[in-house]
């Protein structure tokens, strides 16, 4: 068994997420395909993270002819075309010094935009939408072999701010936490409120019931 570092977790951020856009002219008028599509599993900021990542498997609906895809050099990404959006599995595979089992995850496929705001984005993009979702990989307690490779290639720290190619930062981690901040601050008063409803119910029920009695 390879000796690992006690007490210690290193993680490397992951970004796991597709980008489509519409054929057009380039539509094959015997299919019923109108999108292509590419999904993929790459660095924050495009990062290269094939120091820690040996290989990626996607597994695509069971209609694509070979619907698992292992790839085993970056690019990790399949592009493919189709009409429907479906959940993918991406299975994450680590090199040799890690001595982990692979990791996996899943993302549902966008092809189509939703609302007001991706499709003025998507049409300034020549139809182009993308979907993207932050994750993190965690090794707690690494190997030795593993901590030295981690401490010499990579970054873990996220850009200070969000860029139009990067909409992951270390601000919109913050809004993030601000917003749920928020939340729960509106829950707890909603929360109370019905407390004390229920509490001036209860003391009004329970005057109605001692007048009864008296009488």
């Amino acid at each position: 068994m390879a000796p690992r570092v006690s007490k210690c977790s290193i993680y490397r951020p992951i970004l796991v997420g597709n980008t489509a856009r519409p054929l057009g002219d380039r539509k094959n008028p015997a299919s019923d395909h109108t999108h292509e599509w590419t999904v993929c599993v790459k660095g924050v900021k495009d990062e290269d993270i094939s120091h820690f990542v040996k290989k990626v498997v996607f597994k695509l609906h069971d209609t694509y002819p070979n619907p698992s895809r292992s790839i085993e050099a970056p690019p990790f990404e399949v592009t493919e075309t189709g009409w429907g959006e479906f959940e993918l599995q991406v299975k994450i595979f680590f090199v040799s010094e890690a001595s982990e089992k692979p990791v996996a995850l899943f993302h549902r496929l966008k092809l189509h935009p939703f609302g007001p705001e991706e499709v003025e984005r998507a049409s300034k993009n020549g139809g182009e939408v993308s979907s993207w979702q932050y994750d993190e990989v965690v090794f707690h307690e690494p190997t030795e072999a593993l901590y030295e490779l981690m401490t010499r290639k990579g970054n873990a720290v996220l850009p200070l701010e969000r860029s139009p190619d990067n909409v992951f930062s270390q601000r919109s981690e913050q809004e993030e936490l601000d917003r749920l901040e928020t939340a729960l601050a509106k829950v707890d008063a909603e929360t109370k409120k019905y407390k004390d409803k229920i509490l001036a119910m209860e003391k009004k029920t329970n005057s109605s019931t001692a007048a009864s009695s008296s009488a």
